[in-house]
């Protein structure tokens, strides 16, 4: 055996020895989809140069999807060959593939061709949604598909100008997307059949590339998204919307793919395509909400938030990381750091992927940007869009056609 393979296999099994006691990565952004992973145990700061890889893989084919991570298993879209095909690849903690499955066309028009959407594992299947806005199931230990539909044409939905890029809901027996259909801006289907549970009648608005997240409010559960004009909130039971509020609502290309998030009765929510962003006060029963506040600095692409202790951090169409008060708006404080870029966050510290290549390793407070680690991600081409992934003691970074693990678990 050359040191080489040696060394992938130790570190492989170190990566597998830690998913005995850290948490998976399970959908996108996360265990509790809030870019926050509950593990501890890692490291503070990283030694002078940085973190290298214990492996890398190639071969997932185009994309800036996240990947997710379950039960000792990692998974990953991509886009291969010249007609754009959608693959669901699955690897092994040292990096090895177990299987790569076939779902269909991905997105291959206009701009940014690859895949966009992360699979969401749970009950031992795996969910996902295409560019073109076909939802598939299929099982998480061997990748065959169980079913597949189109909800774009089913519902009557227009893919966005840059395709779908929303990550499936997947709440009980449900599977939640946004296809922007008549009378069905929102669709839940069954998980085990794939046939349709409710829609949001009285309600067409067109996708606006955001993913879902789940919101306990009032004793019972509410969908919250951004879709072209609105943020709105949607009883998980019924499909009923409960309430809308404008969100950048005269956009001519409707942007919002920066999930909301929420703490303590408070919603923020962003777009830097637009006007900015917004604080909205959740009614304790669910059914309402009011704008306490605005801001323009916060103002995040598409590189996601994580809130904090009452605070949010994140990036701004002006490349600097931010941090604000979510209860006041207040700006905590605004830096260049790596450059705009994605966020996840564990243990006290935020994991900031910037989209030139820089990876940060920055304190999670309100008193300042403070960096304790940095390198450069050099496997892989193309934009760095992907967020980074936080599970079982290691860093996960998918940089186009590859995926690096790096070791983040203190020793």
């Amino acid at each position: 055996m050359s040191h080489r393979s040696l060394y992938l296999r130790v570190a492989g099994l170190f990566l597998v020895g830690l998913t005995a006691f850290c948490a998976d990565w399970p959908q996108w952004r996360g265990p509790a989809r809030d870019g926050k992973s509950p593990e501890t145990g890692l490291l503070q700061a990283w030694p002078e140069g940085g973190l290298t890889p214990l492996w890398v893989a190639e071969g997932l084919g185009e994309g800036y999807s996240a990947v997710t991570v379950a039960n000792g298993v990692i998974y990953v879209t991509g886009m291969v060959g010249e007609q754009g095909l959608g693959v669901l690849s699955a690897f092994d903690l040292a990096g090895t593939r177990l299987w790569r499955t076939p779902y269909g066309p991905e997105w291959n028009e206009g701009s940014y061709p690859g895949a966009r959407s992360s699979a969401t594992i749970t009950g031992g299947r795996g969910y996902l949604l295409s560019g073109h806005g076909v939802a598939v199931c299929f099982d998480a230990q061997s990748g065959a598909v169980v079913w597949s539909r189109d909800v774009a044409q089913a519902f009557g939905g227009k893919a966005p100008r840059c395709g779908f890029a929303e990550s499936l809901l997947v709440f009980e027996n449900r599977a939640i997307c946004t296809p922007g259909g008549p009378d069905a801006s929102l669709v839940t289907l069954d998980k085990a059949t794939g046939e349709t549970v409710w829609t949001t009648k009285g309600f067409s608005e067109q996708s606006a590339y955001c993913s879902p997240i789940l919101i306990e409010r009032g004793g019972k559960p509410w969908i919250v998204t951004i879709t072209a004009e609105h943020v709105i909130g949607i009883d998980a039971a019924t499909g009923e919307l409960a309430w809308k509020h404008p969100q950048d609502p005269d956009a001519e290309d409707p942007n919002h793919s920066v999930a909301p998030v929420f703490s303590d009765g408070c919603l923020y929510a962003t777009s830097g395509h637009g006007d900015g962003g917004q604080m909205l006060a959740f009614a304790d029963d669910g059914r309402s909400v009011e704008q306490r506040w605005t801001d323009a600095t916060l103002n995040t692409l598409h590189g996601g938030l994580v809130c904090v202790d009452g605070y949010v951090y994140g990036t701004n169409s002006r490349g600097k990381w931010v941090c604000l008060e979510l209860r006041t708006g207040a700006v905590m404080w605004e830096e260049r750091g790596v450059g705009r870029g994605s966020i996840a966050y564990a243990d006290g510290m935020l994991y900031c992927y910037g989209e030139k290549g820089a990876m940060g390793l920055v304190k999670a407070t309100p008193e300042g940007y403070v960096e304790t680690g940095r390198f450069e991600v050099t496997h892989g081409e193309g934009q760095h869009w992907a967020h980074p992934v936080i599970a079982g003691g290691g860093l996960y970074l998918r940089h186009g056609d590859t995926l690096g693990a790096y070791a983040i678990a203190k020793k």
